[in-house]
């Protein structure tokens, strides 16, 4: 028999894996400040990572302000109606009062998927969006289980994380590519002679082409990370495991057989609770979904 997975230590133990990623970025960062600081003057190397910080910060705050608005514009959803989506509102009242958190503005989007997302800077600001695929295939339990998970996202103020992890790979990258092309105009930086020179102006360039990309890989973990940790604090909220593991069942279904050619932005992705891009929910390296396999296992055995 598998051995039973409680949710909260699930929740923890994910969480914490979530700290360690985004430590693992900001290691990243400072030693691109360091190779910075080797080729250019502490002047220079101070301008760079100020520069790359404040392009960084406003370009993520504007859409960090304006996520819920963005995400509902992108998908063309319209408020949810009182009387033609009941049960979607009580649903999402009932996972509201058992998780504690206000009652989020609710929306519908056009879509044979099913799928539903959630955004907003914070609980008091927040939106939960469902497709009208989930309305027409889910039953009650399966659809409380997609709500009680984007609940989850609230709750875990998962958009706020992961603005900073966006802020964060936004520095490195912006930081490289300052660097890269201050190289290029200044012929080299500082002077550097011999074979010894050469072999760190070439290690210093590979770092800075290949630091933002492993940064943004990582970034992708932890949007995998904070998935398990909204099944499992859904789980919390709804004290069924087999309402979201069902739906997760049929999700996988779903995509494997959808037929619907509805356009998504593609930075929409890691907000929805499956990968409306993945046409059979597979992860990897690339993904921002873990393996939907692995979700409905540890569900499972919850």
């Amino acid at each position: 028999m598998a051995e039973r997975l409680n949710f909260q230590d699930e929740i923890n133990r994910n969480k914490m894996k979530s700290i360690f990623l985004i430590g693992i970025i900001l290691v990243f960062f400072v030693i691109m400040g360091y190779v910075v600081s080797m080729f250019f003057e502490p002047g220079f190397f101070f301008i760079i990572m100020i520069v790359s910080i404040i392009v960084s910060l406003l370009y993520i705050l504007i859409s960090y302000y304006k996520s819920d608005k963005i995400a509902l514009a992108s998908v063309k959803a319209k408020p949810a109606s009182s009387l033609s989506h009941r049960q979607l509102i009580n649903s999402v009242e009932s996972m509201s009062i058992a998780s504690g958190l206000p009652m989020p503005k609710v929306y519908v989007m056009e879509s044979e998927q099913i799928n539903a997302f959630a955004s907003g800077r914070n609980p008091e600001n927040a939106v939960i969006c469902v497709t009208t695929g989930a309305l027409n295939k889910l039953s009650k339990q399966e659809l409380e289980g997609v709500i009680a998970h984007e609940m989850a996202h609230i709750a875990n103020f998962d958009i706020r994380f992961m603005t900073l992890t966006a802020v964060m790979v936004g520095m490195i990258s912006i930081a490289a590519e300052i660097f890269l092309r201050s190289l290029w105009f200044s012929g080299g930086g500082k002077d550097r002679d011999g074979k010894a020179g050469a072999i760190l102006l070439i290690l210093g360039i590979v770092f800075a082409i290949l630091a933002p990309i492993t940064a943004q890989l990582v970034s992708l973990a932890i949007s995998r990370k904070r998935e398990f940790s909204a099944d499992a604090t859904g789980v919390k909220f709804t004290r069924y495991p087999i309402g979201l593991r069902n739906a997760l069942e049929k999700i996988k279904r779903d995509h494997i057989e959808d037929t619907d050619k509805k356009k998504y932005a593609k930075a929409m992705a890691p907000l929805f609770i499956s990968n409306p891009f993945s046409a059979k929910n597979i992860s990897g390296l690339l993904s921002t979904h873990p393996d939907i396999n692995e979700r409905i296992r540890r569900l499972n055995v919850m």
